[in-house]
């Protein structure tokens, strides 16, 4: 079951906004319904599953619903039809008191535009949370200077907001978050008013920071980079309504619509998948020292080489048939036949395994964090990302010059000549 399950939401803008609810259901556009009642659509019918421990990433451009959903979602704003459920309980039935508690405990928030109180301290800031919640001041104090710590800002505690850059500022809002111990941190363009450097900076920390906590990020943003170098399942919106919801990987490669097709067009691909995303199943791996037995598991596959793990976990080499048809011969142990090979991670992005895997003899294995044979990277299988890139480059300009990819009249028949007599072909 998912942490947070979204399903029906609806969200009209507007003095009756119930009342517009039929024409919803006729499939009246957005626009439509504002001409036609005065009302607003702010989301229409949106279904969504979160799963916890992951960053689920909400994006469109302005005016999709994106930062009304995720207001939704710790009841700062509450939907016009549908059920929001949080681990199971429907939160559209909690009391005053209760959804006080949820917020203060079950949820956090960081904004765009840091929300720091300016007479408050950075550790106050940090802090604040907690003193809502109760914490005694020197423990509330340790516990954000741990987080001050974490997110690279030791030594800025007694410093105020007004002396830090705006980088330093969005750390601070993010200790503040995470100081809670929060089960959701709601990120709504937390890092869209940074700098571009400065932003890559935060997407590096955020990301290293969820590899470490595996927390439940809903993390909004109308940047499809951004979208992608963070979020492990992506939504997408358009008007109000849930275009497509998928991995990155997915996104890419089956955009659901045009108008997902379009974000995803000037996308690097080899930037962005990953080696999991373009392995194929795992090649045979020989499990056994005796030359026999790794003889007859050969025999049975359709390959002509296996794989034998070298040494340490997640170390493999490569062996083919005729070799240990000759280590039997010469009573060779296996181990001292395997050609090592570099291996990849899954999560490795295919623009840096690209020269391993175009060098190598064989594809390269894909080991996981357990040192476990996941799959393995072809050399057709890059070369396929890298044409496909190719392919839609060339789509983009052949859309925006049509006459460029036209193939030009020989000179003669140009010029209005005609052409030379061609001598017969003998025989």
């Amino acid at each position: 079951m998912a942490l947070i399950e979204v399903r029906g939401v609806s969200k009209i803008f507007g003095p009756k906004p119930a009342s517009v609810l039929p024409l919803l259901a006729t499939g009246k556009s957005k626009a439509e319904i504002l001409a036609a009642t005065g009302h607003s659509v702010g989301l229409r019918g949106v279904d969504l599953d979160i799963p916890a421990g992951q960053i689920f990433v909400v994006m469109g451009l302005s005016g999709s619903g994106k930062s009304t959903l995720i207001r939704h979602l710790n009841r700062l704003i509450d939907p016009t039809a549908g059920e929001i459920r949080f681990d199971g309980e429907d939160i559209l039935r909690y009391g005053r008191r209760r959804l006080i508690d949820f917020r203060r405990k079950r949820m956090s928030m960081v904004f765009q535009h840091f929300g720091l109180l300016p007479h408050k301290s950075v550790v106050e800031n940090v802090a604040y949370g907690l003193a809502i919640q109760g914490v005694g001041k020197a423990e509330r104090r340790a516990r954000a200077a741990e987080w001050l710590e974490t997110v690279g800002l030791a030594g800025y505690g007694e410093a105020y907001p007004d002396a830090l850059s705006g980088g330093m500022r969005q750390r601070v809002g993010l200790a503040r978050a995470l100081c809670t111990d929060a089960d959701v941190l709601l990120m709504d363009e937390a890092f869209s008013a940074l700098d571009p450097l400065i932003r890559s900076e935060m997407q590096d920390q955020l990301a290293a920071l969820q590899a470490r906590l595996h927390r439940t990020i809903v993390f909004i943003t109308h940047d499809l980079d951004e979208a992608l170098r963070l979020g492990d399942r992506i939504a997408i919106l358009k008007d109000g309504a849930l275009v497509q919801v998928g991995p990155p990987a997915e996104i890419l490669l089956h955009p659901a619509d045009a108008y997902v097709e379009s974000f995803v067009r000037d996308v690097n691909r080899v930037r962005v998948l990953t080696a999991d995303t373009v392995m194929k199943p795992p090649r045979l791996r020989i499990t056994t020292e005796n030359l026999d037995d790794a003889l007859r598991q050969m025999r049975a596959s359709p390959h002509g080489f296996a794989y034998v793990q070298t040494g340490a976990p997640g170390s493999y080499g490569v062996v083919t048939q005729a070799e240990l048809e000759q280590a039997k011969r010469s009573h060779t142990p296996l181990k001292n036949l395997a050609r090592e090979l570099p291996s990849v991670q899954p999560g490795a992005a295919v623009e840096d395994i690209l020269p391993a895997a175009l060098q190598a003899e064989y594809p390269l294995p894909v080991v996981d964090a357990d040192g476990e044979l996941q799959g393995v990277v072809t050399k057709k299988a890059v070369i396929e990302v890298v044409a496909d890139q190719a392919d839609a480059r060339a789509q983009r300009i052949e859309a925006a010059d049509p006459a460029a990819f036209r193939e030009a009249p020989p000179a003669d028949d140009a010029a209005g000549a005609v052409p030379a007599e061609r001598p017969a072909r003998s025989g």
